[in-house]
């Protein structure tokens, strides 16, 4: 989903000089580049945790040149960009602030693989600040420790199983019919007959009713020709909360009273929440006359949910609207950098029609059983995962002092895991800036990738909740597309570059022609 990030320019505090606190500690030997040690007994002299290098001697630039970087040069809304640069530059660690950021597989995985039970994305964020300032629980996403272990034992059983996420493939496949036939209605009202202008908005409406209809078990209506106004709001307020956020994020607190984004911020979350709120309650109210009348209660995820009783009901609120966010613009986003990839190679585009065919023929839906049997069709949204990363950044801290590359980081200290760099990394991925799904194809002749080069939906127990919903309905909704539709992009059409706005979402407008396959 959305890990959030600490400001990469205003949190200039004083680092710690001495990472033990000055006082011993007992030495565990994890990895040669990761090590960490409990404040007990005295650290041997010769040990790593004395020879590595103190955290302020982590290179990277100064403030005004960060500032002249991404401000003046332009790379503010193309941080993913200035992954690379830094990385180049700098090598595997640099150091922006008291933040730290990595840039190299093997340092990436050891940071993940010393977790432990509860991993913390970050200390604190503007998510976590906007549920303080409107007195509302944490949910899945923003809550930290216990109470987010707690959340995610019970949310699990419902999401990220392959098999749980094979119950919705039903209702993903009704809403992807939907999508066709307004693809083809919003054909009809443009000149060419072919065209559709601004593809990822479309999705978005797609993805919004594929993940309510998952969650509160009922169709909003978002494909219909006329919008309903409370999901417009809603989709509005996404981008709106995501733009703002950048801003409150850079800007120091007390620019909150004379610029109009910290209000924008939280407003936008308002929206969100009460939607959210108002499915639920209407959702409870359905439950509560079942239960009155002595009719049985069934349903999917949200009854579930509702029915457990181990969820109070601000966790409730606050859980679901972060679920429904982190169900749209990532999944949206995703599907428009997939199907602009598949227009500009046809060859590679008529493959995966072939390979659909093979398995789902003539007017057959496709299943959750049958995305097994594609291969290519998986490899190619990979591959699109790879070229796009829904975040581009990954954001940790952790509990202990450790010693990492070399240099001692203090706990609590942010890290940054550079996933964008790594998975442009020519070293994992030849000519990476090709798009090329044979990468990800078993028996293949390619240079085998380490498996933390390309991470799209995170690591282990905090990696995104939704990941097998969303990889079902990616998958399911370019098989449908592809077997309706022949993408073209729109003439005159150039090289559409990625832009930062927390995730990773195209500068420019998609435009594409939809022409029917006969």
């Amino acid at each position: 989903m959305y890990p959030m990030k600490r400001s990469l320019l205003m949190r200039w505090f004083p680092l710690r000089k001495d990472c033990s606190g000055g006082k011993g500690g007992h030495l565990v030997i994890l990895h040669p580049s990761v090590i960490r040690w409990s404040a007990n007994t005295p650290v041997p002299s010769d040990s790593p945790a004395v020879t590595a290098k103190p955290l302020q001697e982590i290179p990277g630039r100064s403030v005004w040149s960060t500032f002249y970087w991404l401000f003046i040069k332009g790379y503010f809304h193309r941080l993913h960009r200035f992954q690379i640069i830094e990385h180049n530059k700098f090598g595997p660690l640099w150091r922006t602030g008291n933040i730290v950021n990595v840039a190299d597989n093997n340092l990436i995985e050891e940071v993940l693989r010393q977790e432990g039970k509860y991993p913390m994305r970050s200390g604190e964020n503007l998510w976590k600040e906007q549920r303080k300032v409107r007195g509302l629980a944490n949910g899945l996403i923003t809550a930290e420790g216990e109470e987010w272990y707690r959340l995610r034992a019970l949310l699990n059983k419902r999401m990220l199983r392959p098999q749980e996420a094979a119950l919705y493939q039903g209702i993903i496949n009704q809403v992807a019919s939907d999508l066709i036939e307004r693809i083809r209605w919003l054909r009809s009202v443009n000149g060419s007959g072919v065209m559709v202008h601004n593809i990822t908005k479309e999705l978005q409406r797609y993805t919004f009713e594929a993940i309510a209809a998952i969650l509160f078990e009922v169709r909003l209506g978002c494909l219909q020709q006329k919008i309903p106004e409370d999901t417009q709001k809603f989709i509005e307020a996404v981008t709106t909360m995501f733009r703002s956020l950048v801003y409150c994020d850079l800007l120091p607190k007390w620019t909150r009273n004379w610029l109009p984004f910290w209000k924008q911020y939280l407003m936008a979350w308002d929206t969100m929440f009460d939607f959210a709120i108002k499915a639920v309650d209407k959702k409870m109210a359905q439950i509560k006359e079942c239960l009155a009348t002595g009719q049985s209660v069934e349903g999917q995820y949200l009854t579930y949910i509702l029915a457990s009783g181990k969820m109070s009901q601000s966790e409730i609120y606050s859980s679901i609207t972060e679920l429904l966010l982190g169900g749209v613009d990532t999944t949206a986003n995703t599907l428009s950098w997939a199907l602009y990839c598949l227009a500009k190679d046809p060859e590679l585009q008529d493959s995966v029609f072939r390979e659909i065919c093979s398995i789902s023929p003539a007017e057959q839906i496709p299943t959750a059983q049958d995305l097994s049997k594609m291969p290519l069709l998986k490899a190619t949204i990979k591959e699109t995962l790879r070229m796009y990363p829904v975040v581009p950044s990954g954001f940790r801290t952790l509990e202990t002092d450790v010693v990492l590359g070399g240099y001692n980081i203090p706990q609590r200290t942010q890290l940054i895991l550079c996933h964008y760099a790594m998975s442009h990394n020519e070293q994992d991925f030849p000519s990476p800036h090709l798009f090329q799904p044979a990468r990800w194809i078993r028996g293949a002749e390619r240079l085998k990738h380490h498996p933390f080069s390309s991470m799209p939906f995170g690591y282990g127990v905090r990696g995104c909740p939704g990941r097998r919903i969303a990889e079902l309905e990616v998958q399911l909704t370019l098989a449908r597309l592809l077997k309706h539709f022949q993408l073209k992009l729109d003439s005159g059409t150039e090289e559409i570059p990625a832009r930062t706005r927390i995730v990773l979402i195209p500068e420019n407008p998609i435009n594409l022609q939809f022409l029917d396959r006969h």
